[in-house]
This record gives C-alpha cells, structure tokens and sequence, in this order.
C-alpha cells in the first residue's frame, strides 16, 4: 500500500518572535514494515539556515532556525511510503515465557538484547514505580508468555481508560493519569511502557499516524487522520512488538512510524526555543494519511 502523508503545523503568534531555533521530528523513517521516500519539506518563512539529521535512536528530523521576525510559522511536511505492514498474527501463545524472558534480559550477552535493556531505565517523562508494577503484574506470571502478557496489558489499558483528550496535557504525570483512568493515545502509551518496565521488561514510545477511514459512502475529509501512538515491548532472541492500546489493536498497516524513543520527549513533533512572540500562541496542526494504490 502506498501512502501520501501531509503534516502540517502552523503557529500564529500575538507579536513578532525575533529569533526561533526548531527541532522538528516529522520526517518517518524506514523500518523492515515500511520503505519512505525523501520528505518534501516546505517552511514558512524561509529559514535562515535548514538541515536534516539523524538521533541517537536512528530518527530522523530537521532543524532549523529563523532570525527575522515573523508573527507566523508554517511546517508543511509530505512524505510517500510504501507500506508493506501486512503483518501476520502474533504466535502470542508460543513465544518465551515472562520468567524467561527476564532470564535472558539479565544473562544473554547478544547486541541486540543489549541495546534493548536500556529501555527499562526510568526517562524523562516514565518513571516505573510500584504502582505501575501493582497495576499489571497480574497478566505477567512466570509461565505465561511475554507477548501474551503485553497483548493483555493492552486491552486492560482499552477497557479501563477512557479517551478524553480534555483530561490531560503533554505535561500531566504519569501518576495523574493512572488515577484518573483517562487520557490519549500518548497517556496509555506511556502507561503501558512504565508498566512494563516496572515489571523489568524494556519498551519503547514509538509516534506515528493512523490512517481514519470514513464510514461508507462518505468522502475522507482532508486533515481527518492524526498523528497517533503506541508502543512495544522486547522479547529476548525475537525482537520488538508492537501494541496499540488506544484501539486495543496490534498495529497494521494503517499504522504509519514516524519515530521511536524512550517516550514521548524524545520524539516531540516540534520542539525549540523562540525569541518575543508575546505571552500566548495559537496552533494549527492538520494531518492528512491518503492512500494512493
């Protein structure tokens, strides 16, 4: 299936902003489920100076910097992939057991396993802790299997909360939410992966898009789609899988990545730091995910 994905951002201020540096993570990247085209990056105005770089985690993103004033910022970003997410059905019962799995997390000497375990340490905005744990250490008993396991933290997580995107903010706590039992797809994202990690298991944030699909006979409205995210646990000798718990859904190949990291911070849409612009700002984000054949 290929994909033509439209992002756009815009952002109006009160008063000219003199000076702004960005970092902008919207450009998706290639994975074994998907292949991306180079992005067609348009801002507006014109930046002063534009690149493109890879992070720490393999994802890529543009940085920029404007210094002239401007009461108006526009990132229109669009990007073709060629999606081949036809993924098959986890074998969720014949995977490694939870007690094995955090044997070889502790012994198992390859790169990969290596690499994943830094993906139990606390990050910026997750940090495990035993109310985590106590929420889902039940699903992951000894002899059940890892994937089995995640797959019911998953739609735990879909029955229990409420999607209520007036509940939160990017900056609610994690704690805040547990209480609460709501939020949006980024909340139970990071629910799921403090979880997991409380529990000794490594998970990653992984941001993207989902295609939205009109009911019948309906036109798709152009700016419908959103960006959206879920996560993925790590099986020691089988690799990464991924879950949805917004949709209680393993992803497919509606769901399009952008980026991954250890949660939401590492991978923030746009991120930066400006000069002036006044006490407040108006945002306009618009995400359209069009099939093309």
């Amino acid at each position: 299936m290929i994909y033509k994905i439209r992002h756009i951002t815009e952002y109006k201020y009160l008063s000219p902003v003199s000076l702004c540096y960005n970092q902008a993570h919207l450009l998706p990247r290639d994975t074994l489920e998907q292949q991306c085209a180079p992005s067609n990056v348009v801002i507006t105005p014109k930046p002063n100076y534009v690149a493109q770089h890879s992070d720490y985690f393999g994802n890529h993103y543009v940085y920029f910097s404007l210094q002239k004033p401007h009461t108006k910022l526009v990132i229109d970003v669009t990007t073709e992939i060629n999606s081949q997410n036809e993924r098959a059905a986890y074998a969720l019962e014949l995977g490694i057991s939870c007690k094995a799995a955090r044997e070889m997390l502790l012994y198992n000497q390859d790169p990969d396993t290596i690499q994943a375990k830094e993906y139990i340490l606390a990050s910026p905005m997750i940090r495990p802790n035993a109310q985590l744990k106590a929420y889902a250490e039940a699903l992951f008993q000894d002899d059940v299997p890892l994937l089995s396991a995640a797959r019911a933290l998953t739609t735990k997580i879909f029955t229990e909360f409420k999607y209520d995107p007036s509940s939160t903010t990017v900056a609610t706590p994690l704690g805040e939410v547990l209480e609460r039992k709501s939020g949006v797809c980024q909340d139970f994202a990071h629910i799921a992966i403090g979880c997991l990690r409380a529990l000794g298991y490594p998970a990653r944030y992984i941001s993207g898009y989902l295609e939205t699909l009109p009911p019948p006979g309906q036109e798709k409205l152009v700016g419908a789609d959103a960006s959206h995210a879920w996560f993925a646990v790590y099986s020691p000798g089988e690799g990464w899988f991924e879950f949805d718990p917004t949709n209680d859904d393993i992803p497919k190949e509606q769901h399009i990545t952008t980026a991954w990291g250890r949660d939401y911070s590492d991978v923030t849409p746009l991120r930066g730091v400006i000069f002036d612009g006044g006490n407040s700002h108006e945002l306009r984000v618009s995400v359209d995910v069009r099939r093309l054949g």
